[in-house]
């Protein structure tokens, strides 16, 4: 069993109020026993990434800061670049340690009860799946992760802190079909879709609750009930941005992939903000990828192009059409845009936005999600039957 000192126990103490601060109640008691029976810290590696730039922050080398960012409130990066060697201006972040109070939040709307058995997608440092093998205990957690060394250092991990709940390197999006039907499924990894067998592997009445992203905005929470009929259904809620699951990422970059230098833009004007759809607005950032599911964004900063001060880019995830609005630094009323491709990506996002708008601006808490047994999904608003637009 880890040894908690003085000075670990002393940071779990502050932890604890911070969660339960951002929670707005204190945690169940079974899941605070878990807390301080499954400190995070035995969970982290000995070298963290922090801030902006992810800078190395090593537990012998600092030690102070080190566990600092082990109990503080917030995601913690404990690999970069799926662990392969970075300079640092060239990292990125391939897995982290969710922020405490979401890890808790999302523990608690799994509603998960004695005698659960529980699949967990993305074991990443082990901490979620101690806590839960702690709370049902460890033979009825199962936890999957596509990276080889993550999934062998969080049983390792697990197994420090006497726990040893079942562990499968592997692909995520196909579950773990020898541990049976499962009561709850749950996703430390964002996905863009609902894998069929996450519903195969589900009990009739069994919750899959998943972090949600669009290839627009990764944001939201997604609860799901399975009917026992091949399908699924359930509500969105606020909260979290998680890494996305490996096997839906999409790698693409605008002049590298989609822009080319024979395409011929056609020119027009907007008077719809690119702020307004890709800016500081979640709510409606979230509605516009619920229905533009396949087109990506993102910013270019003072690009090196005469009267040009800031530009969104659009692109589909199929490469094939783009988009470019441009904002001359001065009017905020009329902004140039740009669109290349069979579709044209600005009028589905005024078309988005304008839905949103008529609407009531709604918040991702009232949009939820039908998965149909043929794998389709079905976004709505309120109510199973008003369908969100689909304009992907």
């Amino acid at each position: 069993m880890t040894q908690i000192g003085a000075g670990e126990r002393a940071a779990m103490r502050s932890l604890l109020g911070s969660v339960n601060e951002s929670l707005g109640a204190p945690l169940a008691p079974a899941w605070e026993s878990a807390f301080w029976a499954v400190p995070r810290h035995a969970f982290l590696p000995e070298t963290v990434w922090v801030g902006d730039d992810l800078a190395e922050c090593s537990r012998d080398l600092a030690p102070a800061s080190w566990l600092r960012h082990a109990y503080a409130d917030t995601a913690v990066v404990t690999q970069v670049n799926d662990g392969q060697e970075a300079e640092p201006g060239e990292r990125w972040a391939s897995c982290s340690a969710s922020a405490p109070s979401i890890v808790f939040r999302m523990l608690d709307m799994l509603d998960t009860a004695a005698g659960h058995n529980v699949l967990e997608i993305g074991a990443g440092t082990g901490w979620n799946a101690g806590l839960l093998a702690y709370r049902l205990g460890p033979e009825r957690v199962t936890t999957v992760d596509v990276d080889p060394a993550l999934a062998a250092h969080a049983g390792d991990r697990l197994r420090s802190v006497g726990l040893a709940p079942k562990g499968i390197c592997g692909d995520g999006a196909f579950g773990c079909e020898a541990g049976g039907l499962y009561d709850r499924v749950i996703a430390t990894c964002s996905v863009r879709s609902i894998p069929p067998a996450w519903i195969r592997q589900t009990k009739p009445g069994g919750v899959i609750l998943a972090p949600w992203e669009s290839p627009w905005f990764c944001y939201g929470l997604l609860r799901l009930t399975v009917d026992g009929y091949g399908a699924a259904s359930g509500s969105f809620f606020p909260h979290s941005a998680f890494m996305l699951m490996r096997g839906q990422r999409t790698d693409l970059r605008i002049y590298r992939d989609v822009v080319r230098e024979e395409h011929m833009p056609i020119e027009s004007r907007t008077r719809l903000s690119p702020w307004a759809v890709s800016g500081d607005d979640w709510a409606a950032q979230f509605a516009i990828g619920l229905q533009l599911r396949n087109v990506w964004r993102t910013w270019h900063d003072a690009p090196d192009v005469k009267g040009v001060a800031s530009r969104l880019w659009l692109g589909t995830t199929d490469a094939m059409s783009w988009a470019a609005v441009d904002w001359d630094g001065e009017r905020s009323d009329r902004f140039t845009v740009w669109e290349h491709g069979p579709r044209r990506l600005w009028e589905s996002v005024e078309a988005a936005h304008g839905w949103w708008r008529a609407a009531g601006r709604p918040g991702p808490e009232r949009f939820g999600l039908t998965v149909r047994p043929d794998g389709s999904h079905m976004a709505w608003l309120d109510t199973p039957d008003r369908a969100v637009p689909d304009l992907s």
